[in-house]
């Protein structure tokens, strides 16, 4: 099931610089948006259609948004491997479709830590396990998915679209 085109994007940013217009480029494209709590909602007042990813995996997000990309659909989703009829095969039978581009940014974990005003417990809410998650798989199947964490980038892979 080789194919080039970007059907689905994952987008789940804590920088939200540039995400609106990105998202409308990448809608005009045809590309279906899948995306968390708060990013889905700036998306969406913005006149842009989201899938939540909740909707997504059929799992709500749970323990006050510290679980909601960690599950099998989205991993398996960015996971799968191009040409490989295994994959292609589960996919299908567990009813996952393929993720083409993921665009995250971590929560801002250093900055947070290194203000002395800030509390150990806002600290530790700030160490970010989905995004880098999400940001691994899409490396490790780089020959089939988009990985952008930048949003100075976003220009770069709009005009690639």
């Amino acid at each position: 099931m080789a194919d080039d085109q970007i059907k689905t994007a994952l987008i789940s940013v804590y920088d939200k610089t540039g995400i609106v217009d990105f998202s409308k480029i990448l809608s005009a494209a045809g590309i279906r948006i899948v995306s968390t709590s708060k990013t889905a909602d700036m998306l969406r007042s913005s006149g842009i259609v989201v899938t939540d990813a909740s909707r997504f995996t059929g799992f709500p997000e749970i323990l006050g948004g510290r679980v909601k990309t960690l599950h099998p659909k989205i991993a398996a989703g960015i996971l799968a491997r191009a040409d490989n009829q295994n994959d292609d095969a589960e996919l299908s039978k567990n009813r996952i479709e393929r993720i083409g581009l993921v665009v995250v940014n971590f929560y801002p974990f250093e900055k947070i830590a290194a203000d002395p005003d800030s509390a150990l417990d806002e600290a530790v809410e700030n160490v970010d396990i989905g995004g880098p998650a999400m940001l691994r798989a899409a490396a490790k199947n780089f020959s089939r998915v988009a990985a952008v964490c930048d949003p100075g980038d976003y220009p770069k892979i709009a005009e690639e679209l």
